[in-house]
């Protein structure tokens, strides 16, 4: 696990691996989508140059809406927790840590579960320090969509060519930013059971001990997994983008109308997420109905039902799938 490639020499600032892997990412997807745009959009000889400037829009509501689902869960874990005077206590104070020192070990639990809610609606200007850590993927995938078709329409594109091939460019890239879960060790799965552990990687994955995490603070995996044997969920992710890309090219050169693929990767996604999740042991992500469903879970139910939606209701299209703008 390495959650800081190096420091900048003389100031000390990390360059973290995780920042610096989404960047990749994001970068690569860039890239392809200008050929891919070239290739497969409405109007290839100017679409590339539309989606450079589109590009922009997308990378502020990947990172937005990113954020504002991150603050929303945790705001709503900590307004729906019953709290007790000792742990409202603790949260109320600058010193903590003496605080700590009196609260049970169930109120301390409690309490490092609604303190990051806590602080968000008690100082609103720190939803804006996104370099401190806390995004959701689903958040920044509805805001890219948003933003994306917006833009798209607005630079003279058609928005569901774009989509349709901006969300193929997007999964690829989350297949290299997803390495960086694994690096800064958040998004971990569960522990393994005793039959299992011994499976190799990317099956599973070994925490790194208790000094070692003592010694790198930044790394996001609970002190109390080390050593631990976990499901190895975030390389799963990445495999998981990957192939979502590659069945989506595949689909995109087959497609009847506009849109088509977009809908196939929402349900893919959705459905294949929802597995994962069921793998996932950092229930700090949210979970909702008494642990039953994460809030990733909750969400993958609607997302694959509308895709099924629209697949259904336009099952018998059969437009040329260049057209643009609709008849």
């Amino acid at each position: 696990m390495y959650p800081v490639l190096f420091e900048l020499p003389g100031i000390g600032f990390p360059i973290r691996t995780f920042g610096v892997l989404v960047a990749a990412g994001f970068l690569f997807a860039l890239w392809l989508w200008a050929r891919l745009l070239a290739r497969y959009g409405v109007d290839p000889e100017n679409d590339p140059e539309r989606g450079s400037r589109v590009a922009m829009w997308i990378l502020i509501g990947v990172l937005g809406g990113a954020r504002l689902m991150y603050v929303g869960v945790e705001s709503m874990r900590y307004l729906r927790s019953d709290l007790t005077p000792g742990v409202e206590g603790y949260l109320a104070t600058a010193e903590r840590e003496r605080v700590a020192a009196v609260l049970s070990p169930d109120e301390l639990e409690l309490a490092h579960r609604v303190q990051v809610g806590h602080d968000f609606l008690h100082d609103p200007l720190s939803v804006l320090f996104i370099w401190q850590g806390g995004l959701v993927m689903y958040g920044g995938f509805f805001g890219a969509i948003l933003l994306g078709c917006w833009a798209a329409r607005r630079e003279g594109m058609n928005p569901l060519n774009a989509l349709d091939t901006g969300l193929i460019c997007g999964f690829a890239g989350q297949t290299i930013g997803r390495w960086g879960c694994l690096f800064v060790g958040d998004d971990y799965g569960s522990k393994v059971p005793e039959p299992y552990r011994d499976l190799p990687f990317p099956v599973t994955v070994r925490v790194p001990d208790r000094e070692w995490l003592a010694a790198n603070p930044e790394s996001l995996f609970d002190p109390s997994l080390a050593g631990e044997v976990l499901w190895a969920t975030q390389p799963w992710m990445s495999i998981n983008a990957l192939m979502i890309a590659v069945v989506g090219w595949l689909f995109l050169r087959r497609s009847r109308w506009h849109g088509q693929t977009a809908a196939w990767i929402l349900v893919h996604y959705s459905v294949t997420r929802f597995a994962i999740e069921m793998f996932r042991g950092d229930d700090v992500r949210g979970v909702w109905f008494g642990g039953a469903l994460s809030t990733s879970q909750l969400i993958s139910i609607p997302a694959a039902l509308v895709g099924l939606a629209l697949l259904f209701w336009k099952r018998q299209r059969k437009a040329p799938y260049r057209s643009w703008p609709p008849a």
